[in-house]
């Protein structure tokens, strides 16, 4: 793998790209959008009812349905992830839908849908005794298939369990959706994944950040895993690309991989 920096954007939690624009999310619903080329701020905003509902964005990815035809971006997906660990609804395996589009210049977003994992609380989802660190999942979408990835770090059995369903429509379809046992596609278990971060799906596979800055237990490291035969194909430890600062971004614009940091700073890489 090849590392070339490309220069600095704001903090934060995952992004997600769609064509030359780049929106870069942060745990308390606010994004800051960039064009790719020139790297340059365009416009922030917050997400639509963040007062209810706040996603902590550990994974953000664009989908492949518009919510209208004159939209320029397709549906945004951002996840909760652990933004309600101490309430008793915890929100494991929650994604807020937004649809995003432009009025005079400014960015807007509206709330469209809620995905929730049905079996959240099962031990097809977390450990037999229930113990999992990180038990709220993440997720990515194979935009090509309309596939919905969930996958769940798991303790006891230390591994990481991936569950793919059909990707729920919003257009005609329903503002809240729980995807229970049966709407399973398929599921695998693979590596263990130590603490995940931000992830993407591209030409099949998933790309699935991990870990911490220097100096962590649980290193940063990035892994690659093949849907079609269920396992991991790569392991990359970003310590030794002097990636050295909690890995958080990851996507793709075309075949160009973009890569960045808690802190911001902004890579290219090359596979």
């Amino acid at each position: 793998m090849k590392v070339t920096k490309l220069g600095q954007i704001r903090d934060g939690q995952d992004g997600a790209i769609w064509g030359n624009h780049l929106f870069r999310l942060d745990a308390s619903g606010n994004c800051t959008v960039y064009t790719l080329s020139p790297l340059e701020e365009v416009g922030r905003f917050t997400l639509d009812q963040v007062e209810q509902m706040k996603p902590h964005s550990n994974s953000v990815m664009f989908g492949s349905e518009f919510y209208s035809p004159d939209d320029p971006f397709p549906l945004l997906y951002s996840n909760i992830y652990n933004n309600y660990a101490s309430a008793e609804d915890k929100m494991k395996g929650v994604t807020c839908v937004y649809r995003v589009w432009l009025e005079n210049g400014a960015f807007q977003s509206q709330l469209v849908q809620v995905i929730r994992i049905g079996f959240a609380d099962s031990s097809l989802w977390q450990s037999e005794n229930g113990a999992d660190v990180r038990p709220y999942g993440n997720f990515v979408i194979d935009r090509a298939r309309s596939v919905y990835y969930a996958f769940t770090m798991r303790d006891q059995e230390h591994n990481t369990r991936y569950f793919a369903f059909a990707l729920p429509r919003v257009r005609g379809g329903q503002k809240r959706v729980t995807l229970n046992e049966g709407d399973i596609l398929e599921h695998f278990d693979c590596e263990y994944h130590r603490y995940v971060q931000g992830a993407c799906c591209h030409d099949g596979l998933i790309y699935s950040l991990e870990g911490f800055s220097e100096g962590a237990v649980n290193p940063a490291g990035l892994r690659i895993i093949d849907m079609e035969a269920k396992k991991q194909r790569e392991y990359f430890p970003l310590f030794d690309y002097d990636l050295k600062v909690e890995p958080e971004m990851i996507d793709f614009a075309g075949e160009t991989c973009y890569y960045s940091d808690s802190h911001g700073a902004f890579y290219q890489l090359s596979f």
